[in-house]
């Protein structure tokens, strides 16, 4: 529940710093632990990149899977997660990663918020992103139902709360609370037993991206503007190691002017894209940043998706970018070309070839083998320009498998827990749409656990466990 600034108590069991999706789902799992947490979110509402996600929430061996006749397997999981990092992930988080990710569906489950829509993202070979039941975008559903046990928890929650530093003991590096600034008047200091960073990357702190990744500083972000790396540098100043900085993604299918993320589902449902030619020129399906590159590789850099009434009709969040003035529409073909200003003949054998390869279950131009249940015949026809923006920072603060921060020397620092983007090493250098929502309950869960565990255990030495 959103308290005001006078309602701050001086000590709590675990500070929550951050309150998207990790944050959230760490002080409610904290509280069901049997701790009393607080949340601290910087920003004047509970935002986010959490509530931008589209895409869903990956997972493998579920019920939902099993219900829908999915033949799925955590091993398959980790290897096309793996192969998707290009082998650079951290193989012990992402281990834990998989193995938990079913469990983490049924927790969301059993509090009414239920991921029982499936469909494919690139670099996945079966359906294991899981989405609201109607198929709509996952971010806003998810937050609304994470912020609900919130309020039925009565967990405290301050926005506008800045999270300035981290307190220290004097004679060890135990982490015992955090500077705080409500409304930006003054530092408040308040003592908690365990502190969790969950304050997401820095994709929008365009200084940070250009001392590590100066190339990139020419695209938009997709991040909302608290995406500064605050949590990054807080563990980084008590010792924290981080890692991998400079591995950033872009995701390639950006609207420039609105700045929106188009979902991946829509790719997923069976859209392709081409160039300005009326030509496709990649596999729609493939990672990330193979897309992006194939698209920056075109001569006008961009590219436009591709789909018919049918699968506008099977993604609910194509109404929402048509609300925003994001999609062109034809009621034929040749009138689609004329409204984004292709060749009328090329766009139309594109679509018959698209059709054809559909037909018979083989893409002979890019060997794509994903979404491909449906053609794209059913007029109205629309599409939607795209080009890369950058998306996820995938490196962070490291942690192990129990969230817990590590220091330069591999030590953990006692007290101090992390999850989310804030966090480093599971994707490795390519992250898997569908994999940071999986990212933020999984570890967000295991970082409120442990935080709590670790304040019960300590609770006699260090006075806390209120």
């Amino acid at each position: 529940m959103i308290l005001h600034k006078d309602q701050l108590n001086t000590q709590y069991d675990v500070i929550i710093v951050g309150a998207g999706a990790a944050g959230l789902s760490a002080a409610i799992q904290a509280n069901d632990t049997g701790a009393c947490p607080v949340i601290f979110e910087s920003m004047p509402g509970v935002k986010g990149n959490s509530i931008k996600a589209s895409a869903g929430m990956n997972a493998s061996q579920t019920k939902f899977q099993q219900a829908q006749g999915i033949e799925d397997s955590h091993s398959l999981f980790y290897e096309e997660t793996l192969a998707g990092g290009n082998r650079t992930n951290d193989v012990e988080l992402l281990s834990y990663f998989v193995e938990e990710s079913p469990k983490a569906v049924d927790w969301l489950d059993s509090m009414d918020i239920t991921l029982s829509s499936l469909t494919t993202t690139g670099g996945m070979s079966v359906k294991r992103t899981h989405r609201p039941s109607d198929g709509s975008a996952i971010g806003g559903y998810l937050m609304k139902g994470l912020m609900r046990i919130v309020e039925e928890r009565g967990i405290p929650l301050f926005i506008s709360a800045e999270v300035i530093r981290l307190s220290t003991s004097e004679d060890t590096n135990l982490i015992n609370g955090a500077y705080v600034a409500i409304d930006r008047q003054g530092e408040n200091l308040v003592r908690a037993g365990a502190v969790v960073i969950a304050t997401g990357g820095f994709g929008s702190n365009y200084k940070k991206i250009e001392e590590v990744a100066p190339d990139l500083v020419k695209l938009i972000t997709t991040n909302h503007e608290g995406s500064l790396g605050s949590g990054i540098d807080m563990v980084k100043a008590v010792g924290g190691s981080i890692r991998d900085l400079d591995q950033i993604q872009i995701h390639p299918t950006v609207h420039q002017r609105s700045r929106f993320l188009l979902t991946e589902a829509i790719r997923g449902e069976g859209a392709i894209l081409i160039s300005l030619s009326g030509k496709r020129f990649v596999n729609e399906m493939d990672r990330r940043d193979v897309v992006s590159h194939a698209i920056i590789n075109c001569p006008e850099q961009k590219a436009f998706l591709i789909f018919d009434e049918q699968l506008k009709e099977r993604v609910p969040a194509v109404g929402f970018y048509e609300s925003k003035d994001m999609v062109l529409k034809g009621e034929t073909l040749y009138g689609l070309a004329d409204q984004i200003g292709v060749p009328k003949e090329v766009l139309a054998a594109t679509i018959s070839e698209w059709n054809q390869a559909v037909a018979c279950g083989s893409d002979d131009l890019f060997e794509r083998t994903t979404a491909m249940e449906h053609p794209i015949q059913t007029g109205s026809f629309y599409a939607i320009e795209v080009a890369p923006g950058i998306h996820h920072t995938m490196g962070g603060v490291r942690i192990n498998t129990r969230s817990e921060v590590i220091d330069e020397d591999g030590r953990k620092i006692s007290g101090l827990y992390a999850a989310g983007e804030t966090c480093g090493g599971l994707h490795g250098e390519n992250r898997i749409g569908g994999n940071a929502i999986a990212e933020t309950i999984v570890f967000g869960r295991q970082a409120g656990k442990q935080a709590a565990e670790y304040v019960q255990k300590s609770a006699g030495d260090y006075g806390f466990l209120i």
